[in-house]
């Protein structure tokens, strides 16, 4: 929890400070931007895979131990400098693609598989969401934290911050207790369940990359939203989407996995399909408050139904393989937003989110329905 809490305070205050650096600091267009978000995707994508093999092969403690030490050495790297390969190269180990929270694999998120596969193996069954959600609460409320704090702090400060903060974050990591690799087997047997979740994810990394990496500068360019003031609204919409967080063992026990994710993301989809419709800036921030909290929601509930049907010894690769596909799309995406943020066609990312996402809830439907199986690896 403490490893998460420093690393999660680092990814807020970086989701904020950095489209500020590249957009007002160091007056780069926004298709740079979004070069920097898919460079980072895909470096993330790459590294956040060779970890969860390292992780089931060799050992989850160690394998988290080895990723989290990225994030403070990319906000030293900017810290010390703000010339463009320095920040590319930042950017790329510390996953500055802002995909989505440090779960879901955003900033810092090539840990992300390794954290979920360590407390999946640290937990019950039974309780197993309960968990996902609190830890993941606590991600997102340090990271709304995070993103507060930069208020009080100019840009170069922020980096400074952030490698103490996350470094001393993977310190902490030396008190926890892991057991030995379950099996050494380099052989998937879950490969049909862990397929249907390596689909959905590309469609919906394909989805996020599309919006999530660009709602601050979506607010900089449509509205001209001063820092000090965003700082707030991001501080706001991050608090309540950990809160959200919450109900996902009261979401898993009354409508189940596949209609958790249908109704949540769902209905926020619709919401950011209407968001750029807006003219004035109260209406576009309602939806941005609501929206991460639909969309985050059920993310618990995603993670347990993944390590309750893939092999237990394959539980670090499967969730590796699902944050692959989902970055992987997301590089593509975050490329056509930023170009098409450059042409200020600003809307268009959102209508292609809205219609991605229902897309991908009917695919929910279709691979995890009623009779789809709910045991551990049954379908391989």
């Amino acid at each position: 929890m403490l490893f998460r809490a420093a690393r999660s305070i680092t990814a807020g205050m970086i989701s904020l400070a950095f489209p500020y650096l590249i957009l007002r600091t160091l007056r780069y267009p926004a298709y740079v931007l979004g070069i920097i978000y898919t460079a980072a995707a895909i470096a993330t994508a790459v590294l956040g895979f060779a970890f969860s093999f390292a992780a089931d092969l060799r050992g989850r403690k160690l394998a988290l131990a080895a990723a989290g030490a990225l994030l403070p050495v990319s906000c030293l790297l900017i810290y010390v400098s703000e010339a463009l390969p320095a920040i590319f190269a930042a950017a790329v180990l510390g996953g500055f693609s802002a995909t989505g929270s440090l779960t879901g694999g955003g900033i810092g998120g090539a840990a992300a598989p390794v954290q979920s596969a360590l407390i999946t193996e640290l937990t019950h069954a039974e309780t197993r969401t309960s968990y996902f959600a609190v830890f993941t609460f606590a991600t997102g409320l340090f990271g709304a934290l995070g993103v507060l704090i930069t208020r009080a702090l100019d840009i170069r400060e922020v980096f400074l911050v952030g490698f103490i903060l996350s470094g001393v974050g993977t310190l902490l990591l030396t008190g926890i207790r892991a057991g030995a690799p379950a099996r050494r087997e380099v052989r998937l047997r879950s490969t049909a369940m862990i397929g249907k979740f390596t689909i959905t994810g590309a469609l919906n990394g394909f989805a996020q990359g599309l919006v999530t990496p660009f709602l601050v500068p979506f607010f900089i360019i449509a509205y001209d939203v001063p820092r000090s003031s965003m700082s707030m609204y991001g501080f706001i919409s991050g608090l309540l989407g950990a809160a959200a967080l919450l109900a996902a063992p009261f979401l898993e026990r009354r409508w189940g996995f596949v209609n958790s994710i249908a109704i949540t993301r769902g209905t926020g989809a619709v919401l950011l399909a209407v968001m750029p419709l807006s003219p004035i800036l109260a209406p576009a921030l309602l939806i941005y408050f609501i929206t991460p909290a639909l969309r985050i929601a059920a993310l618990p509930v995603q993670q347990t139904a993944l390590t309750e049907r893939v092999d237990e010894g394959e539980v670090g690769r499967a969730l590796g393989i699902n944050q692959v596909a989902r970055l992987a799309a997301s590089a593509g995406a975050m490329s056509l937003t930023g170009y098409l943020f450059h042409v200020r066609n600003i809307g268009l990312p959102f209508y292609l989110y809205a219609s991605i996402t229902l897309v991908n809830v009917a695919l929910y439907f279709r691979f995890f329905g009623d009779g789809a199986g709910r045991r551990n690896g049954e379908q391989r």
